[in-house]
């Protein structure tokens, strides 16, 4: 038995070099393609009409996306979450790249997004697709999704720390043996990937740094600005996707209203365009001289620009864009302190800029492990290693009493698709209904005469009889032999009452979409231990509690060995 899961586990971490060498390469097609459309229109930034370019690029990505490689909206992360809680880890093959081209007509063309979620959803759809090509197990294509979406994250910012923790963050949400090692095998590959194009380049450099006890007090007060933020950023992009969604129906016109306003907005502030990286490195380097209300205007324009590109539906993700606000922001904070003390002596505007980077990430994605290792990992910055965890973690834990789901868990558990690990929800979905019907029954005509039912009773040993109409063979209705002792001891009635009047009204019945929650409750609410499954009028067979609880029982075990 060991030797048998050492092989798995081999096998795992053979795959998962695969699964690591797609989704960097997926991450680095992305990029290279962002940077060939940033060629063809930088020459036209400075003319009257490049307001248009957001607009133009967003219905190109939402033409491409729906009638082209006819796939869905959204940026990208909850479908991957929604396959490994609901699916088993199976995303469609043509995930791996609609997402990709659709993102590089959004961000190019100047919409105010990131290239992560699409190449999340791209990293874990080769991952899907080559765990089903192996035929591997659904944990195991599962721990291969959450791999192969770490690549991308490791990749795209040469962080495999964080791609590692955004996997177990936010698509997983939770820690295991398999599970961390499949990841970070897969998330170094990725990294790999991205230092054979790129070598080994620290994106936003900053420091160094002279860090005293008041720039770790100042950085509470930075907490409280980086949950502001954050919470206004996360009620914006859910208040446009509902407006947008409900009077436009039309994602193209939606997408392309949206950018026309992110075009606007760009006009009188530039800065908010693209997913907007040089703009960070011109805050961490100080090339802005930017005072305090331009600062706090940026951080204001980048949060609604982003809202109007990813909340009418266009395509990219909220990582980069959260940076962007970020350093913004610690800019502004940065301002705010030297004018309030201009006596003291502040670690800089670059400090404060990077810890403003991990508050509004931390806060917005609600996984503040990501926002620590990402920002330490991608601006070098390990000496304020504990400034960052600081802001991280007060960040995040505030916006909890306001926001208990993440961005990317918001549209799930609107729908009622949220099932995070290890709860009774999520081991309950784990479980397929068709497994736990019995069929073994023994159906009864509604005409029947109460002495034929009683020599059925005595010859068979069921409690439970299904009524059932022989003409159209639909399901009637159900009788527990409990219910009728009273009919049985009397002679008299044996041939004058029939089946038909025996039927118990008050029997729920279950189909086979019910989930198995919603079945548990009808148990819970003083039904029998038995309930009639129906599809389509049609009885399937019996339901028992005992058998479900036995089956999670089964279940938690194996949950409790990965």
């Amino acid at each position: 038995m060991i030797s048998f899961h050492r092989d798995e586990r081999i096998k795992l971490i053979i795959i998962a070099v695969f699964v690591g060498i797609g989704g960097g390469l997926a991450s680095q097609l992305l990029d290279k393609s962002l940077e060939l459309g940033r060629e063809i229109l930088f020459r036209y930034k400075n003319e009257w009409y490049f307001f248009i370019f957001p607009a133009i690029g967003a219905i190109f990505s939402s033409i491409f996306l729906i009638y082209i490689f006819k796939d869905v909206g959204g940026h990208g992360v909850p479908e991957v979450i929604y396959s490994v809680t609901k699916r088993g880890g199976l995303l469609r093959l043509r995930s791996s790249f609609s997402r990709l081209v659709s993102c590089a007509f959004t961000i190019a063309s100047g919409g105010s997004a990131g290239p992560e979620s699409p190449v999340v959803i791209s990293g874990a759809s080769i991952a899907s697709n080559i765990a089903c090509f192996f035929r591997m197990k659904d944990r195991q294509r599962i721990a291969l999704v959450a791999g192969g979406s770490a690549a991308a994250i490791a990749s795209i910012f040469n962080a495999p720390v964080a791609g590692i923790a955004f996997s177990l963050e936010a698509i997983l949400g939770e820690w295991t043996t398999t599970n961390l090692v499949t990841i970070a095998v897969a998330s170094a590959i990725g990294t790999e990937v991205c230092r054979i194009f790129h070598g080994n380049q620290i994106p936003f450099k900053g420091g160094p740094f002279v860090i005293t006890n008041l720039d770790l007090i100042a950085c509470i007060g930075l907490s409280f600005f980086s949950f502001i933020s954050s919470l206004f950023f996360m009620r914006l992009l859910r208040h446009i996707r509902h407006v947008s969604n409900r009077f436009i129906s039309s994602m193209v016109i939606r997408s392309g209203i949206g950018g026309l306003l992110v075009g606007v907005i760009g006009m009188f502030l530039p800065d908010v365009l693209g997913e907007g990286y040089e703009p960070i490195r011109n805050v961490i380097y100080g090339h802005y001289s930017y005072g305090i209300i331009i600062s706090l205007l940026l951080v204001i324009g980048k949060i609604v620009a982003t809202c109007f590109t990813i909340g009418t539906g266009g395509i990219g993700g909220i990582f980069a864009p959260c940076l962007v606000v970020g350093s913004f922001l610690g800019l502004f904070y940065y301002k705010l302190l030297v004018f309030l003390f201009p006596s003291i002596h502040w670690a800089g505007q670059a400090y404060f800029s990077l810890l403003g980077m991990a508050g509004v990430l931390s806060g917005v994605i609600q996984a503040p492990m990501t926002g620590i290792f990402l920002i330490t990992e991608i601006t070098g910055g390990y000496e304020v290693l504990v400034s960052v965890v600081l802001v991280s973690v007060i960040s995040a834990s505030l916006i909890r009493f306001f926001e208990p789901f993440s961005v990317y868990h918001q549209e799930l558990a609107a729908r009622g698709e949220l099932l995070r690990p290890r709860t009774d929800r999520r081991i309950l979905s784990e479980l397929n209904i068709l497994e736990l019907i019995d069929r073994n029954y023994y159906p009864l005509r509604p005409d029947m005469r109460l002495r034929e039912f009683i020599e059925i009773i005595k010859n068979t040993d069921y409690d439970f009889f299904p009524v059932i109409d022989p003409k159209t063979n639909q399901y009637i209705g159900l009788i527990h032999v409990d219910d009728i002792r009273a009919y049985l001891f009397d002679p008299n009635l044996y041939d004058t009452i029939l089946v038909e009047e025996l039927i118990d009204p008050d029997t729920p019945v279950v189909s086979l979409e019910d989930e198995l929650k919603d079945i548990i409750n009808l148990f819970d609410y003083g039904h029998d231990a038995t309930l009639p499954v129906v599809q389509d009028k049609r009885f399937i067979g019996f339901i028992y509690k005992s058998k479900i609880l036995d089956h999670y029982r089964k279940e938690l075990i194996v949950e409790e060995e990965i």
